[in-house]
């Protein structure tokens, strides 16, 4: 039921018996939260009802959460792995790099579409929901930070160097924000979301070269026309 594939290029020299059993579970998890339409009462009923020991599921994850936690990380890395195998990516601009992964990142987050609504939609708390994407978020934001600071080493003049960690942090709010519209995209194809990411990463890598206007008014004028401001 996952397509979260141990022989895709983020599970590549995973070998191990004990990487497999940690994919496995991960697998087990997400198929039975998607044939159930909610998560396991308990870490103990899941285990025997996949014929498996509680302690396996302890040697890789605290809790269900940790659990749901390391899903995403998963998504995360695989993105990262995907953009890398493609010989291309060495040479990308830094704003093409991160279309990129925004562009995998929601293809594979759509190939998983179904748990990730449930998933995100669970909890009436909507910060009990977010709790899951904490990892996410710590990876999300070191994405960026290396990106600009590989800009700002490009740059000679101080003036024009950007903060590593204001870049980052509103890469992770644009990330929220892709998030939600992918969420509510109901476009063939989800291709209002890749507009959507195009025009918000050209905006916020406009904001960061001091020419901020065009794109911000285009990107304005986008959300305006999909009812999202």
């Amino acid at each position: 039921m996952s397509t979260i594939d141990k022989n895709s290029p983020a599970f590549e020299n995973q070998g191990s018996e004990e990487k497999i059993k940690k994919h496995k579970i991960i697998s087990l998890y997400m198929e039975y939260v998607l044939l159930n339409e909610r998560t396991p009462k308990s870490v103990f009923k899941f285990c025997r009802e996949n014929n498996f020991e509680e302690a396996v599921f302890y040697e890789y994850f605290g809790s269900f959460e940790g659990l749901q936690m390391e899903i995403w990380n998963s998504f995360y890395e695989q993105t990262v792995s995907l953009a890398n195998n493609d010989a291309a990516y060495a040479s990308f601009s830094n704003r093409e790099k991160m279309l990129t992964f925004f562009y995998t990142f929601f293809e594979l987050l759509t190939l998983n579409r179904s748990y990730i609504l449930f998933t995100l939609k669970e909890h009436q708390n909507v910060m009990r929901n977010l709790n899951q994407l904490k990892g996410l978020r710590k990876n999300v934001k070191h994405f960026a930070a290396e990106l600009i600071r590989e800009d700002n080493e490009d740059k000679k003049l101080k003036v024009l160097k950007q903060s590593v960690t204001v870049f980052s942090e509103g890469a992770w709010i644009q990330t929220l924000f892709l998030l939600k519209y992918w969420m509510e995209d109901n476009s063939a194809g989800f291709e209002n979301t890749d507009i959507a990411i195009e025009k918000s990463v050209r905006a916020i890598f406009d904001v960061f070269d001091t020419q901020p206007l065009e794109s911000i008014l285009d990107f304005g004028k986008f959300l305006w026309k999909e009812k999202m401001v």
